[in-house]
Protein backbone atom coordinates (compact mmCIF):
# COMPACT_ATOMS: atom_id res chain seq x y z
CA UNK A 1 0.00 0.00 0.00
CA UNK A 2 1.39 3.11 -1.14
CA UNK A 3 0.54 6.10 1.09
CA UNK A 4 1.91 9.60 1.67
CA UNK A 5 4.01 9.58 4.48
CA UNK A 6 2.81 13.10 5.39
CA UNK A 7 -0.52 11.10 7.36
CA UNK A 8 1.58 9.25 9.51
CA UNK A 9 3.51 12.46 11.17
CA UNK A 10 0.36 12.93 14.08
CA UNK A 11 0.61 9.43 14.94
CA UNK A 12 4.29 9.52 16.06
CA UNK A 13 4.14 12.93 17.58
CA UNK A 14 4.38 11.09 21.27
CA UNK A 15 7.57 9.74 20.45
CA UNK A 16 9.29 13.67 20.25
CA UNK A 17 10.36 15.65 22.63
CA UNK A 18 8.43 18.69 21.49
CA UNK A 19 6.24 19.36 18.53
CA UNK A 20 9.18 22.07 17.23
CA UNK A 21 11.32 18.40 17.68
CA UNK A 22 8.79 16.37 15.17
CA UNK A 23 9.11 19.48 12.47
CA UNK A 24 12.52 19.13 12.60
CA UNK A 25 13.24 15.65 12.51
CA UNK A 26 10.80 15.16 9.70
CA UNK A 27 12.35 18.02 7.58
CA UNK A 28 15.31 16.55 8.28
CA UNK A 29 14.06 13.05 7.36
CA UNK A 30 12.60 14.40 3.87
CA UNK A 31 16.42 16.32 3.41
CA UNK A 32 17.90 13.26 3.22
CA UNK A 33 15.34 11.39 1.34
CA UNK A 34 16.28 14.07 -1.43
CA UNK A 35 19.97 12.55 -1.71
CA UNK A 36 18.50 9.15 -2.79
CA UNK A 37 19.75 9.26 -6.85
CA UNK A 38 16.82 6.45 -8.13
CA UNK A 39 13.09 6.97 -8.03
CA UNK A 40 10.96 5.28 -5.39
CA UNK A 41 7.71 4.19 -3.29
CA UNK A 42 6.95 5.15 -0.28
CA UNK A 43 5.05 1.97 1.50
CA UNK A 44 2.85 1.87 4.80
CA UNK A 45 2.75 -1.92 5.85
CA UNK A 46 0.32 -2.64 8.80
CA UNK A 47 0.80 -5.30 11.16
CA UNK A 48 0.00 -6.29 14.51
CA UNK A 49 2.56 -4.01 16.33
CA UNK A 50 1.91 -0.74 14.03
CA UNK A 51 2.43 0.25 10.36
CA UNK A 52 6.15 -0.08 9.14
CA UNK A 53 7.21 2.48 6.99
CA UNK A 54 9.41 1.67 4.01
CA UNK A 55 11.25 2.72 0.65
CA UNK A 56 10.93 0.54 -2.04
CA UNK A 57 13.35 1.07 -5.35
CA UNK A 58 14.63 -0.66 -8.28
CA UNK A 59 13.11 -3.48 -10.80
CA UNK A 60 9.51 -4.79 -9.45
CA UNK A 61 10.68 -8.03 -10.94
CA UNK A 62 14.07 -8.29 -9.56
CA UNK A 63 15.31 -10.41 -6.76
CA UNK A 64 14.08 -8.73 -3.53
CA UNK A 65 17.02 -7.04 -1.09
CA UNK A 66 16.05 -6.09 2.31
CA UNK A 67 17.61 -3.77 4.41
CA UNK A 68 17.87 -3.29 8.23
CA UNK A 69 19.25 0.26 9.51
CA UNK A 70 21.49 1.17 12.80
CA UNK A 71 19.56 2.06 15.41
CA UNK A 72 18.61 5.63 14.89
CA UNK A 73 19.68 5.94 11.42
CA UNK A 74 16.77 5.58 9.61
CA UNK A 75 15.98 4.39 6.57
CA UNK A 76 17.54 6.78 4.75
CA UNK A 77 20.50 5.96 5.46
CA UNK A 78 21.15 4.03 2.17
CA UNK A 79 21.30 6.90 -0.04
CA UNK A 80 24.68 6.06 -1.15
CA UNK A 81 24.04 2.27 -1.70
CA UNK A 82 20.18 2.41 -3.07
CA UNK A 83 21.88 3.74 -6.21
CA UNK A 84 23.84 0.62 -7.68
CA UNK A 85 21.94 -2.02 -5.48
CA UNK A 86 18.63 -1.03 -7.24
CA UNK A 87 19.92 -1.64 -10.50
CA UNK A 88 19.75 -5.42 -10.57
CA UNK A 89 17.60 -5.89 -7.23
CA UNK A 90 14.44 -4.80 -6.08
CA UNK A 91 15.26 -2.26 -2.19
CA UNK A 92 13.54 -2.37 0.22
CA UNK A 93 14.52 0.24 2.88
CA UNK A 94 12.72 -0.30 6.35
CA UNK A 95 12.30 1.98 9.29
CA UNK A 96 12.68 -0.35 11.94
CA UNK A 97 9.76 -0.65 14.00
CA UNK A 98 10.07 1.49 17.59
CA UNK A 99 13.22 3.01 15.94
CA UNK A 100 13.58 6.98 15.01
CA UNK A 101 12.06 7.04 11.49
CA UNK A 102 8.52 6.90 10.06
CA UNK A 103 7.20 3.47 11.33
CA UNK A 104 4.60 4.40 14.09
CA UNK A 105 4.99 1.66 16.72
CA UNK A 106 1.23 1.98 18.24
CA UNK A 107 0.64 -1.96 18.25
CA UNK A 108 1.53 -4.57 20.32
CA UNK A 109 4.89 -3.68 22.63
CA UNK A 110 7.87 -4.92 21.12
CA UNK A 111 9.50 -7.27 24.47
CA UNK A 112 12.16 -9.30 23.15
CA UNK A 113 13.85 -11.08 20.20
CA UNK A 114 10.58 -12.78 19.25
CA UNK A 115 8.57 -9.52 18.76
CA UNK A 116 10.97 -8.31 16.15
CA UNK A 117 10.85 -12.09 14.48
CA UNK A 118 7.15 -11.80 14.16
CA UNK A 119 7.34 -8.16 13.13
CA UNK A 120 9.47 -9.04 10.20
CA UNK A 121 7.02 -12.51 9.61
CA UNK A 122 4.05 -9.96 9.22
CA UNK A 123 6.59 -7.44 6.85
CA UNK A 124 7.53 -10.01 4.72
CA UNK A 125 4.29 -11.99 4.28
CA UNK A 126 2.72 -8.36 3.50
CA UNK A 127 5.26 -7.31 1.15
CA UNK A 128 4.96 -11.19 -0.40
CA UNK A 129 8.61 -11.72 -0.06
CA UNK A 130 10.00 -15.27 -0.32
CA UNK A 131 14.16 -16.25 -1.11
CA UNK A 132 14.93 -12.39 -0.14
CA UNK A 133 18.43 -11.46 0.92
CA UNK A 134 18.38 -9.59 3.81
CA UNK A 135 21.30 -7.35 5.22
CA UNK A 136 21.56 -4.92 7.87
CA UNK A 137 24.08 -2.36 9.59
CA UNK A 138 24.52 -2.30 13.15
CA UNK A 139 21.79 -3.33 15.68
CA UNK A 140 20.06 -3.76 11.99
CA UNK A 141 22.56 -6.69 11.31
CA UNK A 142 21.49 -8.07 14.76
CA UNK A 143 17.82 -8.33 13.64
CA UNK A 144 19.09 -9.52 10.23
CA UNK A 145 20.98 -12.54 11.41
CA UNK A 146 18.72 -13.53 13.92
CA UNK A 147 15.56 -13.59 11.24
CA UNK A 148 17.79 -15.69 9.17
CA UNK A 149 18.00 -18.33 12.29
CA UNK A 150 14.50 -17.81 12.65
CA UNK A 151 12.94 -18.15 9.12
CA UNK A 152 16.01 -19.67 6.94
CA UNK A 153 13.73 -20.78 3.99
CA UNK A 154 13.05 -16.74 3.45
CA UNK A 155 16.55 -15.71 3.45
CA UNK A 156 18.54 -16.55 0.35
CA UNK A 157 21.55 -14.44 1.57
CA UNK A 158 22.65 -12.66 4.27
CA UNK A 159 24.74 -9.70 4.04
CA UNK A 160 26.14 -7.94 7.96
CA UNK A 161 27.61 -5.13 8.34
CA UNK A 162 30.07 -4.56 11.15
CA UNK A 163 27.09 -6.46 13.26
CA UNK A 164 26.35 -5.55 16.43
CA UNK A 165 25.69 -8.40 18.83
CA UNK A 166 26.72 -10.98 16.35
CA UNK A 167 29.69 -12.81 16.90
CA UNK A 168 31.18 -10.76 19.64
CA UNK A 169 29.83 -8.22 21.81
CA UNK A 170 31.23 -4.09 21.87
CA UNK A 171 34.25 -2.26 23.19
CA UNK A 172 34.22 -1.05 26.56
CA UNK A 173 35.49 2.10 25.50
CA UNK A 174 32.30 2.06 22.90
CA UNK A 175 30.09 2.01 25.38
CA UNK A 176 31.68 4.19 28.11
CA UNK A 177 31.48 6.84 25.14
CA UNK A 178 28.11 5.99 24.30
CA UNK A 179 27.02 6.30 28.49
CA UNK A 180 26.07 9.97 28.14
CA UNK A 181 23.82 9.60 25.44
CA UNK A 182 21.61 7.19 27.41
CA UNK A 183 22.29 9.52 30.57
CA UNK A 184 21.47 12.68 29.23
CA UNK A 185 20.40 12.57 25.33
CA UNK A 186 20.79 15.70 23.19
CA UNK A 187 21.49 16.52 19.56
CA UNK A 188 24.96 17.62 19.92
CA UNK A 189 26.10 14.68 22.18
CA UNK A 190 24.92 12.28 19.24
CA UNK A 191 26.38 14.32 17.03
CA UNK A 192 30.34 14.47 19.05
CA UNK A 193 29.81 10.61 19.79
CA UNK A 194 29.43 9.78 15.86
CA UNK A 195 32.28 12.48 14.87
CA UNK A 196 34.44 10.71 17.51
CA UNK A 197 33.74 7.33 16.25
CA UNK A 198 34.15 8.04 12.92
CA UNK A 199 37.98 9.83 13.45
CA UNK A 200 36.66 12.84 11.55
CA UNK A 201 35.80 11.36 8.59
CA UNK A 202 33.59 13.16 6.16
CA UNK A 203 30.14 12.33 7.41
CA UNK A 204 27.27 13.41 5.01
CA UNK A 205 26.14 16.76 6.64
CA UNK A 206 22.52 16.34 5.83
CA UNK A 207 22.21 12.89 7.26
CA UNK A 208 24.38 13.55 10.36
CA UNK A 209 21.82 16.41 11.00
CA UNK A 210 18.84 13.48 10.99
CA UNK A 211 21.37 10.91 12.77
CA UNK A 212 21.62 13.65 15.67
CA UNK A 213 18.42 14.67 16.18
CA UNK A 214 17.19 10.61 16.45
CA UNK A 215 19.75 10.42 19.14
CA UNK A 216 18.59 13.52 20.71
CA UNK A 217 14.98 14.65 20.27
CA UNK A 218 13.07 11.09 19.79
CA UNK A 219 11.73 9.13 22.20
CA UNK A 220 11.78 5.45 20.68
CA UNK A 221 10.36 2.40 22.77
CA UNK A 222 12.51 0.33 24.68
CA UNK A 223 15.73 -0.54 23.38
CA UNK A 224 15.78 -4.53 23.40
CA UNK A 225 19.49 -5.50 24.08
CA UNK A 226 21.54 -7.24 21.50
CA UNK A 227 22.15 -10.83 22.68
CA UNK A 228 24.79 -13.06 20.65
CA UNK A 229 22.59 -16.08 19.20
CA UNK A 230 23.90 -19.92 20.58
CA UNK A 231 26.60 -21.27 18.99
CA UNK A 232 24.33 -24.40 18.02
CA UNK A 233 21.94 -22.38 16.57
CA UNK A 234 24.51 -20.89 14.48
CA UNK A 235 25.81 -23.97 13.39
CA UNK A 236 22.98 -24.88 12.05
CA UNK A 237 22.45 -22.16 9.97
CA UNK A 238 23.48 -22.30 6.52
CA UNK A 239 22.22 -19.42 4.74
CA UNK A 240 25.37 -17.93 2.84
CA UNK A 241 26.71 -15.21 4.75
CA UNK A 242 28.39 -11.88 4.16
CA UNK A 243 30.13 -10.22 6.87
CA UNK A 244 31.71 -6.64 6.19
CA UNK A 245 33.85 -5.42 8.95
CA UNK A 246 35.13 -1.90 9.33
CA UNK A 247 39.16 -1.70 9.62
CA UNK A 248 38.83 0.93 12.63
CA UNK A 249 35.57 0.42 13.83
CA UNK A 250 35.60 1.33 17.53
CA UNK A 251 32.60 -0.54 18.21
CA UNK A 252 33.93 -3.89 17.77
CA UNK A 253 37.25 -5.82 18.19
CA UNK A 254 36.83 -7.23 14.00
CA UNK A 255 39.68 -9.67 14.25
CA UNK A 256 37.49 -11.78 17.01
CA UNK A 257 34.22 -10.90 15.26
CA UNK A 258 35.67 -12.84 12.36
CA UNK A 259 37.59 -15.92 13.81
CA UNK A 260 34.06 -16.41 16.00
CA UNK A 261 31.90 -16.28 13.07
CA UNK A 262 34.29 -18.50 10.76
CA UNK A 263 34.42 -20.94 14.00
CA UNK A 264 30.27 -20.60 14.18
CA UNK A 265 29.27 -20.36 10.83
CA UNK A 266 31.97 -21.82 8.46
CA UNK A 267 30.39 -21.21 5.51
CA UNK A 268 30.79 -17.20 6.67
CA UNK A 269 32.73 -14.74 4.16
CA UNK A 270 34.32 -12.28 6.05
CA UNK A 271 36.14 -8.92 4.24
CA UNK A 272 37.52 -5.62 5.78
CA UNK A 273 36.43 -2.26 4.49
CA UNK A 274 40.00 -0.54 4.50
CA UNK A 275 39.65 2.69 6.66
CA UNK A 276 35.90 2.10 7.56
CA UNK A 277 34.75 2.88 10.88
CA UNK A 278 31.57 1.56 12.53
CA UNK A 279 29.75 4.72 11.86
CA UNK A 280 30.91 5.65 8.60
CA UNK A 281 29.45 2.56 7.35
CA UNK A 282 27.15 2.99 4.69
CA UNK A 283 27.08 5.79 3.73
CA UNK A 284 31.19 7.03 3.22
CA UNK A 285 33.24 5.52 0.67
CA UNK A 286 29.80 3.56 -0.39
CA UNK A 287 31.34 2.41 -3.91
CA UNK A 288 33.14 0.17 -2.43
CA UNK A 289 30.72 -1.38 -0.16
CA UNK A 290 28.67 -1.50 -3.11
CA UNK A 291 30.68 -3.54 -4.56
CA UNK A 292 31.12 -6.67 -2.17
CA UNK A 293 27.49 -6.72 -1.67
CA UNK A 294 26.88 -7.16 -5.17
CA UNK A 295 29.43 -9.56 -6.05
CA UNK A 296 28.28 -12.16 -3.05
CA UNK A 297 24.89 -11.44 -3.82
CA UNK A 298 25.39 -12.57 -7.63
Amino acid sequence: MVQDPATTRASVRPTFKSTASEAEFFAAYDAVLGLWPVPFELLEVPSAYGTTHVEACGPVDGPPLVLLHAGGATSTVWFNNVGDLSRTHRVYAVDQIGDAGRSVHDGHPVRGIEDFMAWLDGLFDSLGLHGAALGGHSYGAWLALNYALHAPQRISKLVLLDPTGCFVGMKMSYRLHALPLFARPSAQRMRDFLTWESDGAPLDATWLHLAALAGGEVRGSKLILPRRPQAGRLRACTVPTLQVLAEKSKSLDIDRAAANAQQHMPHVVNTVLPGATHHTIPTVNAAQLNREVLHFLA
